[in-house]
């Protein structure tokens, strides 16, 4: 492929577009831009594992948004197509472990949905580093607290999100 088709191929013409409205993340500095992260947690565990990480003062990032879901299995793939719609730089799923389910099966239909929204989302060329599924207890408050810190320095690394999200969202 020559230099002049890579510079009008569709997905180039799309990018320089979306870098020229939304402004490089990688010129600005650090200070600057913060990552939206929606975080989707399961009402019977993953919600109580960052409620006592709470209670213990662990930290981690303000700017992750925690949405309380019944069971994990109750996210639809399209809440998360949704999120980077509309300007989320991240989302991790976190539930109950396997097996571990208040509703029995809950987090194995989400591990199937997950596989198959990922691979999805590889077809689509947004990084694999954007989208995670992790399952805490209601006893980890701690393990919440660390992967979280480790999924907002992950999505830190990958700058701003500009394949999915809608530039009509943009505050």
């Amino acid at each position: 492929m020559s230099v002049t088709e890579k510079m009008t191929s569709p997905e180039a013409v799309l990018e320089r577009e979306n870098l020229a409205y939304l402004g490089d993340a990688k010129g600005k500095s650090e200070g600057e831009w913060t990552p939206k992260i929606v975080a989707f947690c399961c009402n019977w565990c993953s919600y109580a594992g960052a409620d006592l990480a709470g209670n213990n003062r662990a930290s981690y990032p303000a700017e992750i948004k925690i949405i309380r879901v019944p069971c994990s299995g109750r996210v639809n793939p399209l809440f998360i197509l949704r999120a980077f719609q509309k300007g989320a730089d991240g989302v991790i799923l976190c539930g109950c472990h396997p097996g571990d389910c208040h509703y029995m099966t809950g987090n194995y239909y989400t591990r199937r949905r997950m596989a198959l929204l990922f691979s999805m989302l590889d077809y689509l060329g947004v990084e694999k580093g954007r989208t995670r599924v992790e399952w805490v207890s209601a006893s980890e408050g701690a393990k919440f607290a660390a992967t979280m810190n480790e999924f907002a320095e992950k999505i830190r690394s990958l700058g701003r999100n500009v394949r999915l999200e809608d530039i009509r969202c943009r505050n």
